[in-house]
């Protein structure tokens, strides 16, 4: 309970300073000209001015609160190497015993740092401004870290915490820790596929002496070089990028004898292979129709570097132009299908025959090509059941299906087979779910016979309209109709020509996101995706490797045709590890190296600057096998709040008014009395 005066004035400020003012002066001269009852008249001047003022006896009802501290537990993954975890939960319980004793202390415990797949590195001040964001600056008593030291939001200054109250820190941990770590010190994001890059990285031993250690680098789970190194030197790694996308990189060091982890001895590098352009020879047998649909597809990528020839007068036409008045480009034969025939990611043949340009040996240079890793894409019209076929060459080693001479005119819808809803290149094509799909006619099928690769799309009769095979390191496709240019010219409402065109090119390019077997891991948001891609009925379960080295095995369900999916948390930051037991995957969560285990050995350094600013101290929970905490001490007022074997709280006297009560000085009777009372006197006064 208190006890005030407070004043409510009856007229405007100005007026009450003036009327203070005039009763100042008139004092003064009473007592000036030494009047009669001088002192007396002042005080009925006094009297006057004062209750102008209005003043009032004021009582609050006050209840005090309590001071506050916040208790902040680090629960990051650090924590969990040696004993930490051990010495938090011990020194945590001993903690709130000791607390507990301090009477008029509100204790809040908040756990922080667990890995949420997101966030890089240890935020306790995140989660104690966090905890103490309703408590009003004059209440909080301070606060107290138990951690390893390795925090990563330290606030530059002590103003920055929001309170002035002493900042302790309880360090788990021993002393003389020792680890290796790998540091990359420059690495880059992308690489030219078919050419290096180059990695520079740095093997660190904390706690220990120079040495030297083996160093193993993987690319996609593959060793590809392994080498000696000298701790604390840069080293240079020449990388090889060998396809586009994602390359994934992994230098790990061997481990250090009594190291605290060997989370850290490996680093990781995602290096995104990009190609240069993809060259692709388009060669065009006659004009027709269609002819230009490839051509607008393949002009219309960036990515592509087209080379484009159409026959249009075949070395045995002679009509008796004179060479020097033909404006025709000579078809450079044995440039293209000899000399840089290996330049080109694809070839393709639209509607092309043997005409005689070019000759039957530069045939067996197309299949030796595919065989090596390259591709051919045959646009077939009725040149395909033609005697001038192309099967009729050395590439019927490589096509998947024999013409059997005929050809079939009638309209009909191209429908997917049960392979082609699994296959990636076809799909989920829009307009596929409906029957008959939603999409043009067509009006022409090349017939074949003993077709050997994956018949993806079929005609009447179920007959096979695109096949894709597979021969040697090399693909090839087969289109058996050359009426695709009827859905770019939205014929009966057209046909997603651009879509399936796209695909199949880049299937047959080798886009890695087009592979018919396939494991992918893939990040959304706190979650990782694991996907496999399949041709088989049914997919078995993956084994998945934490970054932490913990094996968990997740079996996956049925989502479209062809993909089976999981879903798991993506608790741990690093890279993750997929098998299942064919294939393998890999991808980094977060950050390629969370900063989490970039020093992982415990500190008291980096808390002890905004510590000593605050008054606080930090101090080691344990020096040897036994947790040993310091003492806490309730203080009211003090410079500094530690001591060797003691850490003290700012204790406050904040409270809450519950009540109030007023008793005005000159209302009513009370007033009335002290004004005649001061004039009584004065008139008492000049009377004698």
């Amino acid at each position: 309970m208190g006890f005030g005066i407070a004043f409510s004035p009856l007229v405007p400020d100005y007026v009450l300073w003036a009327a203070a003012g005039v009763a100042l002066v008139l004092a003064a001269l009473l007592f000036v000209i030494r009047s009669r009852g001088a002192f007396v008249r002042a005080l009925a001047l006094a009297m006057m001015v004062l209750a102008l003022a209005n003043p009032s006896f004021t009582r609050e009802d006050r209840e005090p609160l309590t001071s506050v501290v916040a208790v902040v537990v680090d629960k990051s993954p650090s924590q969990n190497f040696g004993d930490r975890l051990k010495q938090t939960e011990t020194a945590r319980a001993e903690l709130a015993e000791r607390l507990g004793r301090i009477p008029n202390l509100d204790i809040r415990f908040v756990e922080a740092g667990e890995a949420d797949g997101e966030t890089d590195g240890t935020r306790l001040f995140s989660a104690l401004q966090a905890a103490l964001s309703d408590v009003p600056p004059d209440r909080v008593a301070g606060a107290i870290l138990l951690t390893d030291g390795r925090v990563h939001d330290v606030p530059a200054e002590a103003s920055a915490l929001g309170f002035n109250a002493p900042l302790h820190a309880l360090i788990t941990g021993r002393p003389g820790e020792r680890d290796r770590r790998v540091v990359l010190v420059t690495a880059p994001r992308f690489g030219i596929v078919g050419q290096s890059q180059t990695v520079v990285y740095r093997v660190d031993d904390q706690g220990a002496g120079p040495g030297s250690t083996e160093v193993t680098i993987r690319r996609d789970g593959e060793v590809i070089e392994r080498r000696t190194v000298r701790t604390g030197s840069t080293v240079n790694a020449q990388i090889a990028i060998p396809h586009a996308g994602p390359n994934i990189v992994e230098i790990e060091a061997s481990p250090l004898e009594s190291e605290l982890t060997v989370v850290n001895n490996r680093a990781v590098v995602s290096i995104d292979g990009v190609r240069d352009k993809l060259r692709v020879l388009l060669v065009s047998g006659e004009p027709h129709a269609g002819e230009r649909t490839w051509r607008n597809l393949l002009k219309s990528d960036a990515s592509v570097d087209l080379v484009h020839f159409t026959i249009l007068r075949p070395p045995e036409k002679q009509d008796g132009t004179p060479i020097n008045e033909l404006s025709l480009i000579a078809f450079p034969t044995r440039e293209l299908f000899q000399q840089k025939i290996k330049d080109f990611h694809l070839i393709i043949f639209d509607r092309y025959a043997r005409q005689g340009v070019l000759p039957i040996v530069y045939f067996d240079n197309i299949a030796r090509y595919v065989r090596e890793g390259g591709a051919v894409l045959i646009a077939a019209g009725p040149d395909y059941a033609s005697p001038t076929s192309l099967w009729r060459t050395p590439l019927d080693q490589i096509l998947p299906a024999e013409p059997s001479g005929r050809t079939v005119e009638v309209p009909y819808h191209a429908q997917l087979t049960d392979s082609g809803r699994r296959h990636p290149v076809t799909r989920g094509l829009s307009g596929a779910d409906s029957n008959p799909p939603h999409w043009s006619r067509w009006f022409r099928l090349i017939d074949t016979r003993s077709a050997n690769g994956t018949s993806v799309m079929q005609g009447p009769d179920n007959k096979p309209v695109l096949v894709l095979s597979r021969e040697g390191e090399g693909r090839v496709g087969l289109l058996l109709s050359d009426h695709i240019w009827l859905w770019a010219r939205g014929f009966e409402g057209g046909g997603p020509h651009l879509d399936l065109m796209r695909r199949l090119s880049h299937w047959l390019m080798k886009q890695p996101d087009l592979e018919e077997e396939a494991l992918r891991l893939i990040v959304r948001g706190r979650d990782l995706l694991i996907e496999r891609q399949t041709m088989a009925d049914g997919a078995g379960d993956v084994t998945l490797t934490l970054p932490s080295g913990t094996r968990r095995t997740v079996t996956l369900q049925a989502g479209e045709p062809g993909l089976w999916r999981g879903l798991v948390r993506a608790t741990e930051l690093g890279l993750w590890r997929a098998t299942d037991g064919k294939l393998n995957a890999l991808i980094n969560v977060g950050p390629a190296n969370p900063r989490e285990f970039a020093e992982v050995t415990s500190t008291a350094e980096a808390l002890l600057p905004l510590a000593a600013a605050t008054g606080g101290g930090v101090i080691r929970v344990s020096a040897g096998t036994d947790v040993t905490l310091p003492r806490v001490v309730a203080m009211r007022s003090s410079d500094t709040f530690r001591g060797d074997d003691w850490l003290g709280l700012k204790m406050r006297d904040a409270s809450v008014v519950r009540g109030i009560g007023v008793l005005p000085m000159f209302a009513g009777l009370l007033g009335l009395l002290l004004m005649v009372g001061a004039l009584a006197a004065t008139w008492a006064r000049e009377g004698r």
